[in-house]
């Protein structure tokens, strides 16, 4: 199989290449045959073999675009598509890489918390003809998002792990409608996506890192708040990667934390967050 199964973590990154391969191949492809397309005739095929060569690069242009989406990687792979998109345009005009190219800078996830379960609508139709492709296109993308997100604040989206587990449980034993799964998986997206929105936070954690921290140090927001200030009293310009402003960071943490494993813990936390 090329894809995955949403419930299990690890088979998003074991399929990986395997769709890199489907992706390579599917691009060459599509280049060979708009190299040729205009001259098929000349070359010698009579016009229902070009028809039926036609037809089959746009089925695997249309597979290629829908395992993109249900994959997630064509977030990853936007650099790469203007040239290729216009190729598909101009001999092949497929709709579901259409579709995929509308989402513009947005991902699927994105376009759920903007439009709720109306988001379901903008995906090709080769997908929204069943909804068990739907729900798995949304559950897949929604697992890449946590998995990249993790390292940011691994607390927070491990809990976020085990409810998209437990909505997938209840969807899989059709515990819930269709309607009913649409709006979980729909309030699921804007806690994934927007943490600072969807839990209780003390007042002073106004930054992602300052919650970062707190989710990851037991919610003691006192040492939260001392912790965040002596990292930005510390930390100098460019100090990732450099051996001696790192170990100053670490030397901050430790004012704050006894323990040497919690203190790589948390230099590995801080490392990952934006804010600093």
């Amino acid at each position: 199989t090329i894809l995955w199964r949403s419930e299990n973590k690890n088979e998003l990154k074991e399929t990986e290449q395997r769709r890199i391969a489907l992706y390579k191949h599917t691009a060459a492809l599509i280049r060979a045959y708009a190299d040729i397309a205009n001259e098929m005739g000349e070359a010698g095929y009579r016009p229902e073999e070009i028809e039926d060569i036609k037809r089959d690069v746009a089925y695997y242009e249309a597979v290629r675009a829908e395992i993109k989406l249900v994959s997630g990687d064509y977030i990853d792979l936007k650099a790469y598509e203007p040239a290729m998109r216009h190729l598909i345009d101009t001999y092949i005009g497929a709709e579901e890489s259409k579709t995929v190219s509308a989402f513009g800078d947005m991902t699927l996830i994105d376009l759920i918390v903007e439009r709720g379960a109306d988001a379901v609508n903008a995906l090709p139709k080769g997908i929204t003809r069943n909804k068990e492709a739907v729900a798995e296109t949304i559950e897949n993308n929604m697992r890449r998002l946590i998995i990249d997100e993790m390292p940011m604040n691994p607390k927070y989206y491990e809990k976020m792990s085990t409810l998209l587990d437990e909505l997938i449980k209840e969807r899989k034993e059709e515990a819930k409608s269709y309607e009913e799964y649409l709006a979980k998986i729909v309030e699921l997206s804007k806690r994934v996506k927007k943490p600072a929105d969807s839990a209780t936070y003390p007042e002073k954690l106004n930054s992602n890192a300052k919650r970062a921290l707190y989710d990851n140090l037991s919610h003691d927001e006192e040492l939260t708040i001392a912790l965040d200030a002596e990292i930005r009293h510390t930390k100098k310009d460019g100090w990732r990667g450099n051996l001696i402003k790192e170990r100053e960071v670490k030397y901050a943490i430790r004012k704050h934390i006894d323990d040497e494993a919690e203190v790589e813990r948390v230099f590995g936390l801080v490392k990952n967050q934006r804010d600093y």
